[in-house]
């Protein structure tokens, strides 16, 4: 009977177990071999140094998507910005998918890449933007020309620029870059070290699923992560349908050293508490 009962434990029971016990005020005793991060804009309802210092305050030391303007308030709190925005506007249906927005983007990739530099940065995001009725080549070669104008520079300056996957199924309708496949052809076609996949856990979940095995057939090609609970962006416990350990388990595995930013819209009253909990989760 003990061992029928031990077959029986919920996830949420499992997943209790990596539920943080101590003041989310505190710093977490983090293991050391995944690199966390947080997406700031899954908390815009918090003033920025207000978050910066609860970031530091639970033991987190970079920060996702942050445009140059907010780099000295990262540097006041010595925090990292794993994952740069460009200067200006920031679309995710204008991408390089569209010759159309070559000259713009172009313009501030060159542009941020000094910046980045100067400030000891070493990623920046890019996005495919929409379809708008292209088919997959021409969307490849688009991107191919728009990309091999700043991949140099990146190149020559260390920087990796990373294409976000996005699903087009229920966020961003129409989104180009929505399945691993697609991405993988692309860092194919550019064969630039300096440009990798940002592999979103959620996205991929909801577009094509098998997250694991997609995880170790194409780790090359994945240069960083975002979490997020399925459905609904939220919480990453034992309210939604991933098992996070199992896929830090798969992405340690495979010799990657760069960051896991959590990117998780949170539900629950104390937002960092919950930050606080998904790194807990995450941390194997």
């Amino acid at each position: 009977m003990i061992a029928g009962s031990a077959a029986l434990l919920t996830s949420s029971q499992v997943l209790s177990s990596y539920s943080p016990n101590q003041n989310p005020e505190s710093p977490l005793k983090l293991k050391g071999n995944i690199n966390h991060s947080v997406c700031r804009w899954c908390y815009d309802s918090i003033p920025f140094e207000d978050f910066c210092q609860q970031v530091k305050a639970i033991g987190l030391n970079a920060i996702d998507l942050v445009a140059p303007k907010d780099w000295p308030l990262l540097q006041k709190y010595g925090l990292y910005s794993s994952m740069c925005y460009v200067a200006g506007d920031v679309s995710l249906t204008q991408g390089f998918a569209d010759t159309a927005n070559h000259s713009k983007l172009i313009a501030q990739y060159l542009d941020v890449f000094p910046l980045m530099v100067k400030a000891g940065y070493k990623d920046v995001i890019c996005f495919s933007g929409s379809r708008a009725g292209m088919d997959n080549e021409t969307g490849w070669n688009n991107c191919v020309k728009g990309l091999k104008a700043i991949m140099p520079s990146a190149e020559q300056q260390g920087i990796t620029v990373h294409m976000e996957l996005l699903n087009s199924r229920v966020d961003h309708k129409d989104y180009m870059c929505d399945h691993t496949p697609w991405g993988v052809e692309l860092c194919k076609r550019l064969r630039s070290p300096n440009f990798k996949l940002l592999y979103d856990i959620y996205h991929m979940q909801i577009d094509e699923g098998d997250v694991i095995r997609t995880i170790r057939d194409n780790h090359e090609y994945l240069g960083h992560y975002h979490t997020g609970g399925v459905p609904g962006r939220h919480e990453i416990d034992e309210t939604q349908e991933l098992y996070y350990p199992a896929i830090m388990k798969a992405i340690l595995a495979t010799g990657f050293k760069g960051y896991v930013a959590q990117e998780f819209i949170p539900e629950a009253k104390d937002k960092i508490d919950s930050l606080s909990k998904a790194v807990r989760i995450c941390d194997i």
